[in-house]
């Protein structure tokens, strides 16, 4: 068997960047720029940020250089340029309308912020916390200000360098290494700061476990992730093999596996609390490279299927987020991760796999692998660890990204609260889900010619019937399928996303769901 390169251990956050909270104005602190977030009606910083400042900006907006409108952004001379003392430049990013500005248009223009100042090549910043009271309803209460403006800076700062060379020129440039977050008003809080951090770390780990080349994230090194994620946070830990799926019967996994010299893992995350109050189960599928078996990918963009495994690590982010943040809930993670390559041992087109619930499955495409692989991994997960509900995550089918196109997750669930509950943490944490119909005729489609189900039912509506295929799998336990193939790389033109590369999708939603967790 191949063995795998070697590359660091995949951190939880790259780079690492500090982050600290002031409820003081920035006086003469030594920052190589100073951030302030302002609105059409307001395009001015406030009169504590001194009158230099604010003459520099006044300037600016009778210039017609700045208006405050989204997507506006000018970096000015400080206040002490050439001085030790003081802001060295002033950046002002535009919000827009403020009856428009919402938690997440302040995590994308936090995200553009941050990207410009790696791009100044700044060791230390500060950002002004914007005032909450003028951004209409829909911000929030005001002392979340500080986790919107942590959590879109970090994640707009997120650079993936793990395989650049060190003689690189790019990489020789000094990295932004401290955020200060000033609030003079007090408007937020120290705590608020902590929990955007410690939510873009997680999906910055999500981020870098997808954008490692697949030679070095197999199955196995994702499992050795997982089991460095249960160390430093006392989770209980398990990892199925070869061997144990053999006997269980988890016989659409192992099908999907065959083809590989790199044998399948089924990893197994707890998070048990004290007092806990009910069940989760996130399932994330693991394809760590799928080449589409023997009804093969073309090549055009074939090396972006390393990302297939974008939706288990969501689940690995969100548990890392969630055994920090201490949720009263259970929380189960699973994630099957296997490759789908063609050989003599791969699944062949026609052939009968029998899942782990009995069920015989036959095998028209194996290019649809993902929805074999979780219904083995859901149908176990349920039976062992009886969860109150299910969520999957997966990068799918390609029929979600023509539907939905890339900003929004598809979602098919089997009950009307939980998808409610699903949904409702998609829009707090700004990976929104779209709920697809499941009328049961999308069903019969499904239907087996020689055995009980057939694992694609055409063209038409894939995106839903493959969600539905899962269902098959899930019996009457509250369940929801995230279909992110849309949403888990390549997303452009979202302040805190990456134009290129993994998003890390669906870590923020699990996690807000495991927060706000109301039973069914």
């Amino acid at each position: 068997m191949p063995k795998p390169s070697r590359s660091p251990r995949v951190t939880a956050a790259t780079p690492a960047i500090r982050c600290s909270y002031q409820s003081r104005t920035p006086g003469e602190d030594a920052l190589g720029c100073l951030v302030f977030f302002l609105t059409e009606e307001t395009p001015l910083p406030p009169k504590e940020a001194g009158a230099v400042i604010l003459q520099a900006a006044k300037d600016a907006v009778q210039r017609k250089d700045f208006a405050g409108k989204g997507g506006d952004e000018l970096l000015l001379p400080g206040a002490a340029a050439g001085s030790a003392k003081g802001p060295r430049r002033l950046l002002l990013i535009g919000l827009g309308k403020a009856e428009r500005v919402d938690a997440e248009a302040l995590r994308r223009a936090a995200g553009r912020a941050a990207q410009r100042l790696v791009k100044l090549n700044l060791k230390r910043a500060g950002l002004w916390l914007p005032e909450g009271g003028s951004m209409g309803d829909r911000t929030g209460k005001p002392a979340g200000m500080a986790q919107w403006i942590a959590e879109g800076a970090l994640l707009g700062a997120y650079r993936f360098q793990d395989f650049k060379s060190e003689d690189t020129s790019e990489d020789k440039r000094e990295t932004l290494m401290e955020m200060v977050l000033y609030d003079p008003r007090r408007k937020s809080s120290a705590g608020a700061m902590g929990l955007g951090v410690t939510r873009a770390e997680a999906v910055a780990l999500a981020r870098s476990l997808g954008n490692t080349p697949a030679n070095v994230m197999t199955p196995d090194r994702m499992a050795q992730e997982a089991a460095a994620l249960a160390k430093r946070h006392k989770l209980k830990h398990r990892v199925l093999g070869r061997a144990e799926m053999e006997k269980l019967g988890m016989g659409l996994l192992l099908g999907v596996a065959g083809g590989s010299q790199q044998p399948p893992r089924l990893i197994v995350l707890e998070y048990r609390p004290a007092g806990a109050k009910g069940t989760l189960a996130f399932v994330g599928k693991g394809l760590t490279f799928d080449s589409g078996g023997i009804s093969i990918k073309p090549s055009q963009a074939m090396d972006e299927m390393k990302f297939d495994m974008c939706g288990g690590a969501a689940v690995l982010g969100a548990m890392e987020a969630i055994a920090r943040l201490k949720p009263k809930v259970n929380v189960i993670g699973l994630v099957p991760a296997c490759e789908n390559l063609p050989d003599g041992a791969a699944v062949k087109p026609g052939d009968i796999l029998t899942a782990y619930s009995g069920k015989k499955v036959e095998v028209l495409n194996t290019d649809a692998e993902g929805r074999l692989v979780l219904a083995d991994a859901l149908a176990w997960g349920i039976k062992t660890f009886k969860p109150d509900a299910v969520v999957d995550l997966a990068t799918l089918t390609g029929a979600c990204v023509v539907a939905l196109g890339h900003y929004a997750t598809g979602a098919v669930g089997n009950h009307e609260g939980f998808t409610g509950q699903v949904t409702a943490a998609g829009q707090l944490s700004g990976d929104i889900v779209w709920p697809l119909p499941n009328f049961p005729e999308y069903e019969e489609g499904l239907k087996g010619k020689y055995g009980d189900l057939q694992n694609i039912a055409g063209r038409d509506g894939g995106a839903i019937t493959a969600g539905l295929f899962l269902k098959q799998f899930v019996g009457e336990v509250p369940w929801v399928h995230l279909d992110i193939a849309g949403t888990a790389w390549d997303v452009k033109n979202v302040g805190h996303i990456p134009n290129a590369g993994a998003t890390g999708v669906g870590v923020r939603l699990l996690v807000d769901l495991a927060m706000s967790f109301k039973g069914l």
